[in-house]
């Protein structure tokens, strides 16, 4: 059994590991995977089809406990605890729950120190007690007499002292004061572990096509007084098309892996596949997985060749490997036969039919990619589709979100052009 320390408005852990609010989704599934021999049977649920719309979960069953992550930003929104038994919990070093003490709220008060009176639902039969950044929710079912309170009061809820005895039912950990408004809050600083993060990922265009990446990166800096000094600073990083190793490193440092291309699946669908004169090296890739980007350069001039960038949607085979790219594409849109034009932005969150309605249908169909790996090739989650528009890639999943865009540098005179759309 668990037993674990509860922080209001921050955290559930112990010494060996915590699940920190506003934590990525990518370290939470990190600490499940490294602790696997004792936190066992864990779910991941999620919509499929409207995955924006849920928060995402991972239920530890054996264990009782959700951590819901925000379904946009993918981080630790709310900690919820949902079964008592399974777990021992304690406040400053002093348990309140275990299989010695019952979370009664006679406990939780001597616990945790007065706060506003118990507030009823009547829908769920529930009394709440709240404080900042925590509550606790109280079953009825277990008392004789149902509580008289006055259903015309606030619709239906009403403040009232909890009936002695009182069990808890279910916790939950999260920022604020209102758990129904809560938001996730920005990333810890204990959660950087020497990593950058993208706030966001600025496509550069200009009439001809993209001409590279503006990223707004964070990262923990350290001021001269050391760790005591730790803030979490915004620094900005340009990358374009054409731009050596050497740029690239000198920008956004190392990347976490190094792929080199063993084959080139879409190469059968070039114009002269055949006519092609295969290669004494290979492509490579700089894969930023706390970016969600990856950039591939030419074996032979080592210059950048493509941009991709992922949008780690649940359901995609790719899922959890990157962290979500929040990116934004700007485009010029002509409108009617008068020439008249319209910008516009793509983001990480347009579906399929909106970008078609945008940029027009593709021309020819498109190509199916089913990936599988070497040591076992099924794919629980299914084939993608990827079509080509305006130089751009897309692999759409059969939800009809984008799983990632694949951007192609336009052919140039200049090694790196004037970057007129980089205000977008």
């Amino acid at each position: 059994m668990l037993d674990l320390e509860v922080v209001p408005e921050r955290s559930l852990g112990n010494e060996q590991w915590e699940f920190a609010l506003g934590m990525p989704l990518a370290q939470a599934i990190s600490i499940l995977q490294k602790h696997c021999r004792i936190i066992k049977n864990v779910q991941v649920l999620y919509s499929e089809q409207t995955p924006l719309s849920h928060d995402l979960i991972l239920n530890l069953t054996q264990d009782g406990i959700k951590l819901l992550f925000d379904a946009t930003n993918q981080r630790l929104k709310v900690i919820e605890v949902y079964d008592l038994s399974k777990v021992k919990l304690k406040y400053c070093g002093v348990h309140f729950n275990s299989q010695a003490i019952a979370p009664t709220i006679e406990q939780i008060d001597q616990s945790f120190g007065a706060t506003h009176p118990g507030v009823y639902n009547a829908a769920e039969q529930l009394f709440h007690l709240n404080f900042r950044g925590l509550s606790f929710s109280f079953q009825l079912d277990s008392w004789n007499e149902a509580p008289k309170y006055e259903p015309n009061f606030a619709m239906g809820l009403a403040s009232l002292q909890i009936p002695h005895g009182a069990m808890v039912k279910r916790m939950h950990i999260y920022t604020g004061n209102n758990l129904q408004e809560t938001r996730a809050p920005a990333m810890p600083l204990a959660c950087f572990l020497g990593n950058i993060f993208a706030e966001c990922v600025n496509v550069l265009r200009d009439r001809a096509g993209a001409l590279g990446l503006k990223l707004r990166l964070l990262t923990a800096g350290c001021g001269p007084g050391g760790m005591a000094d730790s803030k979490v600073r915004s620094i900005e990083r340009r990358i374009y098309f054409g731009d050596s190793c050497q740029d690239v490193l000198g920008a956004l440092g190392s990347p976490h892996k190094v792929f080199f291309k063993s084959e080139d699946k879409m190469k059968i669908h070039s114009p002269s596949p055949h006519k092609q004169v295969p290669s004494k090296c290979n492509d490579y890739f700089f894969n930023y997985f706390t970016l969600g980007v990856d950039i591939l350069f030419d074996s032979t001039t080592h210059l950048v060749k493509k941009f991709v960038l992922h949008t780690n949607f649940p359901g995609h085979y790719n899922f959890n490997i990157y962290h979500r790219c929040d990116f934004k594409i700007p485009l010029v849109i002509k409108k009617g036969a008068d020439s008249q034009t319209e910008d516009c932005i793509l983001t990480t969150y347009n579906k399929w039919d909106q970008i078609q309605e945008l940029l027009g249908h593709p021309m020819e169909k498109p190509v199916v990619l089913h990936r599988s790996s070497s040591a076992n090739n099924t794919n629980p989650f299914g084939s993608t589709f990827c079509f080509g528009l305006q130089r751009m890639i897309f692999e759409v999943m059969q939800n009809n979100h984008i799983a990632s865009v694949t951007l192609y540098g336009a052919p140039r005179t200049k090694a790196r052009p004037e970057t007129s759309s980089s205000s977008h």
